[in-house]
Formats: structure tokens, C-alpha cells, sequence
């Protein structure tokens, strides 16, 4: 083949077909190949060992919210025995508190029919009208 870049369609005559298709600058079109496509590899334990982090993570996100329902001394007990002291504790407590607050909109939504959004304006009008007042029962 020389210098020539040959477009072989089916009829052609030496009956040859090109399966690879052009780009308009005349280069031949090839899928990409990255070395970092699709999930990273990693160990079983490392992916058990997350899992492990956020459920724990999510057992103190509602055990803090259930300690609020409760009574205001078990919510300061519970402010002082379960929130972390590192940044990694906390930040796990609060990917935690953020996955349960989304399934608790979930099931608000299936429940009321109104979307999150409606819902998290009236928690905030709420709050606001209860801002400054004190906490009764």
C-alpha cells in the first residue's frame, strides 16, 4: 500500500472491506484505551472495611437522633459519649448523618407524595419560627 490512504468499500475492486472508519483529517478512528477505566482495584477487606466505617457511622447518626427524641439529658449525654474527637471520626459521623437524612427523605416523599425539596422548606420555616425558643414538652 503506499503513501495513499485507500478507502475500501465493498465492491471495490480487489473486494476488501475496511472496518475502521475515518476521522475528516484522514487519521483512523480508535476507541480510547485508559488504564484507570472502570472501579479501582482494590483489596475485599478494604471495600468490607468501608462498609464497616459507614454503617458504624450511621448507627451513631441516629443514635444521636433518637437521643434528641428522647429527653434533652440523654441528647447531652449522647453529644458527649458519641461524637468522635479525631476528623476522621467526624467526618465519618457526618457522611453518616447525611446518608440517614437522605433515606429519611426517601421515606417522606413515598409517604407524603411531596418532593424533598418542599419538605426540607417547611423544616426550615420551621426551625426558623422555633429559633430562640426554649425547648418545652
Amino acid at each position: 500500500m503506499g503513501a495513499h490512504i485507500h478507502n475500501r468499500k465493498p465492491g471495490t475492486p480487489d473486494g476488501q472491506k475496511d472496518d475502521m472508519r475515518k476521522t475528516p483529517a484522514g487519521r483512523r478512528w480508535r476507541p480510547r484505551r485508559h488504564k484507570n477505566c472502570g472501579p479501582g482495584r482494590s483489596t475485599p477487606g478494604a471495600r468490607a472495611d468501608d462498609i464497616q466505617i459507614m454503617a458504624g457511622a450511621m448507627q451513631l447518626a441516629i443514635g444521636l437522633l433518637t437521643a434528641g427524641i428522647d429527653s434533652p439529658e440523654l441528647e447531652e449525654w449522647a453529644v458527649d459519649a458519641l461524637i468522635p474527637d479525631d476528623s476522621a471520626g467526624m467526618g465519618d459521623l457526618l457522611a453518616g448523618s447525611y446518608v440517614v437524612s437522605q433515606l429519611l427523605l426517601q421515606e417522606l416523599q413515598d409517604a407524603t407524595g411531596q418532593p424533598p425539596a418542599a419538605t426540607l422548606q417547611k423544616l426550615a420555616v420551621l426551625a426558623e419560627n422555633l429559633r430562640g425558643t426554649p425547648f418545652t414538652r
